[in-house]
């Protein structure tokens, strides 16, 4: 399913930026704590992007399996790979969030 793909690379692209902003917000909170909430907003706001990309991901497979039954075992493979490398990033992400609200 190609649209699994495209779905995947966006939450990919969403987390680099989730990241990006939050290690500037990190960067300037001292100097210039408007920026670093500014920074940290924005970090945020990549988060909840990717969290809509991968509901839609979800659905997308549920909807397949419905459909079709099992997707095809490669397919699956991928994703989850894939997933697991989202997560963990994610996860990394949350806690520089964390951090920067300390």
């Amino acid at each position: 399913m190609k649209i699994i793909k495209c779905l995947t690379e966006k939450i990919r692209e969403e987390l680099e930026d989730a990241e990006s902003y939050i290690d500037l917000a990190i960067a300037w909170k001292s100097e210039d704590p408007a920026a670093a909430e500014l920074f940290s907003e924005l970090s945020a706001e990549e988060m909840g992007h990717m969290e809509k990309l991968h509901a839609e991901v979800v659905d997308k497979i549920n909807v397949y399996k419905e459909e079709n039954g099992e997707p095809p075992k490669g397919m699956m493979v991928l994703y989850e790979y894939l997933h697991e490398q989202n997560t963990e990033k994610a996860m990394r992400i949350k806690v520089k969030q964390a951090m920067f609200r300390e």
